[in-house]
C-alpha cells in the first residue's frame, strides 16, 4: 500500500493506522517468541522519524518523542496489551550490526512484548531476520512524504 501525505499529521495518521493493523496482527503473532521489527527505508527528511513520533502517540505515549541519532537507541514505556517498550534505533551512524550488539540487541529482538524500529536498517542488515517489516518513505516535496507499507 503505498499512501501520500501532505503534512507531519497526516504522517502520524498513517502511523496510528499501522498501529491497529499491527494490534489486529499481533493476536496471531502471539507464538512468536522474537520482538517486532519494523525497518525504516528512506532518505534524510523523508519522515522516519515522524512515523515514529506518530506510532508513539497511537500507544498513549504522552512524553516528547525525539531522533535517537546521537544516542543511537531510545527506550519507551508502554501501557499496551501487546507491547510493553517501543524501541526506536537510528543506525545512520552505525557501521555494522556489530556495533548494535553492544547495545543488548540479542535480548531485545527476542522480546516479544517490544516493537522495534529502526532507521537505516540497511547499515545493521547482517544481525536483522529476514522477516522484519518494512516500510519505505519518499521525499516527494517540502510538506509531500510518500510512505509505501507492506504487511507482511
Amino acid at each position: 500500500m503505498i499512501i501520500k501525505t501532505n503534512s507531519a499529521k497526516e504522517t502520524e495518521k498513517v502511523a496510528k493506522s499501522f498501529v491497529e493493523e499491527v494490534a489486529r496482527a499481533e493476536r496471531a503473532r502471539r507464538n512468536n517468541q522474537n520482538a517486532l521489527i519494523v525497518g525504516l527505508y528512506g532518505e534524510l527528511g523523508s519522515g522516519k522519524t515522524t512515523f515514529v513520533k506518530g506510532i508513539a502517540k497511537a500507544f498513549g505515549f504522552k512524553k516528547m518523542v525525539t531522533s535517537p541519532t546521537f544516542v543511537i537507541e531510545k527506550i519507551y514505556a508502554l501501557k499496551d496489551k501487546n507491547f510493553e517498550c517501543l524501541i526506536h534505533i537510528d543506525a545512520y551512524r552505525l557501521k555494522s550490526g556489530k556495533e548494535l550488539l553492544r547495545l543488548g540487541w540479542e535480548e531485545i529482538s527476542k522480546n516479544s512484548k517490544n516493537i522495534i524500529f529502526i532507521e537505516w536498517p540497511e547499515n545493521i542488515k547482517n544481525i536483522l531476520t529476514k522477516n522484519k517489516q518494512k516500510i519505505y518513505f519518499r521525499f516527494i516535496d517540502e510538506n509531500t512524504r510518500e510512505i509505501e507499507i507492506n504487511y507482511t
